[in-house]
């Protein structure tokens, strides 16, 4: 995790409303989870239980997505508008995350 004392990056960005809905996503990815595990305890049929962790593993790259686009919207474009070191510095961490994100799926 990139430290925001080092980069110069103020973080908390993310617009309420948008905060909000990742918040409800996150909830029903939680909720998805419990349902798992409720689910292997139970000893409920192997289909349906890979079925339901790939629902989440969906849900949570959508997640991914939507910060991913943020940070882009936010921090990248701001970096590239100002210019110097801080845009090549941007730059770098966009691949680095992107490159992370790639190796989810």
């Amino acid at each position: 995790m990139t430290d925001p004392t080092i980069t110069g990056t103020q973080h908390g960005y993310i617009r309420e409303g948008d905060k909000e809905k990742l918040r409800m996503r996150l909830r029903r990815i939680e909720g998805q989870v419990r349902g798992v595990q409720r689910m292997i305890e139970e000893e409920a049929y192997c289909v349906d239980i890979l079925t339901q962790i790939s629902s989440y593993m969906a849900a949570s790259e959508k997640v991914a997505s939507l910060v991913l686009k943020d940070h882009m919207d936010h921090c990248v474009k701001s970096a590239i508008k100002d210019g110097g070191e801080q845009a090549d510095v941007k730059m770098e961490e966009l691949k680095d995350a992107i490159d992370r994100f790639l190796k989810l799926g």
